[in-house]
């Protein structure tokens, strides 16, 4: 059993069945054997997203994004003091600007769990400790 952090865009594809997922990725994400987890920071993201109306989902209020994501089991990953430990000592790279992936990062290395993304600029953690898994769109 391994456990996977998705990073907000390949949860967003994993709750809309998009086929921006790769076929080995979509198998990973698909068995029942792993268990899946989603940032706080993501929910937040998408809850955001939906009020301004800045994404197309298939649930109507943004209130829904719990409810999607409990449909896909995917468990919530709080933010933890651990994690804002990991935050804090991060290398951050003058070309990557989003404090929330920070977060999610550390996250991920905090937890040693393996982080699915399709953000190119997370491959500059991996020196970090951060265990990425890439989904090439």
């Amino acid at each position: 059993m391994d456990r996977y952090l998705l990073d907000t865009h390949i949860a967003l594809y994993l709750m809309t069945d998009s086929n921006e997922l790769e076929r080995d990725i979509r198998e990973i994400l698909d068995d029942y054997n792993n268990l899946l987890y989603i940032s706080t920071v993501s929910v937040q993201e998408m809850v955001f997203l939906k009020k301004r109306n800045r994404v197309k989902l298939p649930w109507k209020k943004p209130e829904d994004t719990l409810t999607a994501m409990d449909s896909m089991n995917l468990q919530l990953l709080p933010v933890k003091r651990e994690h804002l430990e990991t935050f804090a000592r991060l290398t951050i790279p003058e070309s990557h600007y989003d404090p929330n992936d920070h977060v999610i990062i550390s996250q991920a290395i905090t937890e040693k769990m393996r982080l699915v993304s399709s953000d190119r600029q997370f491959e500059n953690y991996t020196s970090q400790k951060l265990r990425l898994l890439f989904n090439q769109r």
